[in-house]
């Protein structure tokens, strides 16, 4: 005969199976119901991607010195910043690719971001407005001179010409080849393809790491800004 202590033993241990049967199987139904609707919370079309479209790339070729121009199929957002760092991605793919004309290492991603900024109003010649201002308030009654308008408030903010300032990683400056010749090719080659393609920019300036930098590789000046027309880059 079974003693007393082991039946209530083993009804005890009975009910805490059950009991934790029942656990696991409600766990399991919470965790199928959670992945259920992850899966139809996700999306169920791929994101949209970019038409593609022609862009212009100015093209360095180190054999001859020369930049010409070829064009090129390629997906291209509308921001306008966003679409210049793709065309100048694209460019410098080609040159990082092998059997480039013009071998610089690097590739799209060595084009952080590009600004297009309006470009600054000219300031006058020193001493011009200071001049007529003294002779002005010299007369009797003679008021400040008004300033003088800014030549582009006249014209249409869709038409006003642009700086670029395209922001350039480390890594690309750092490996980039030294050389007047290649560095300057690399420089105008950027430069003559955001004018191709972006019209409006007329002047170009360069940061390496979002900082000034004096030069590329040691000769091509990074300091001042460069016209976006100074190639000389044949159709």
């Amino acid at each position: 005969m079974i003693p007393r202590y082991q039946t209530i033993l083993f009804i005890v241990l009975l009910v805490a199976s059950v009991a934790m049967g029942g656990v696991l199987w409600h766990l399991r139904e919470r965790a199928h119901q959670r992945l259920v609707a992850g899966q139809d919370s996700a999306p169920t079309q791929a994101p949209a991607v970019a038409p593609a479209e022609q862009a212009t790339l100015v093209v360095a070729n180190d054999d001859d010195n020369s930049l010409l121009r070829q064009a090129q199929s390629l997906p291209l957002p509308q921001d306008p910043g966003e679409r210049a760092r793709a065309i100048l991605g694209r460019l410098l793919d080609l040159y990082a690719a092998p059997g480039s004309g013009h071998p610089v290492a690097g590739g799209a991603n060595s084009v952080a971001q590009v600004f297009l900024l309006p470009v600054p109003a000219q300031n006058p010649e020193p001493g011009a407005e200071s001049g007529n201002s003294n002779a002005s308030s010299a007369m009797p009654g003679a008021g400040p001179k008004p300033a003088a308008p800014n030549p582009t408030d006249s014209v249409p903010s869709d038409t006003r010409p642009l700086l670029a300032v395209v922001n350039l990683t480390g890594a690309f400056a750092a490996g980039h080849p030294s050389g007047i010749e290649t560095e300057t090719l690399t420089v105008l080659s950027l430069c003559g393809t955001l004018h191709a393609n972006l019209p409006r920019v007329t002047q170009v300036r360069f940061l390496v790491d979002g900082q000034t930098r004096a030069t590329l590789a040691g000769h091509a000046d990074l300091t001042r800004t460069y016209l976006a027309t100074d190639d000389v880059a044949q159709p």
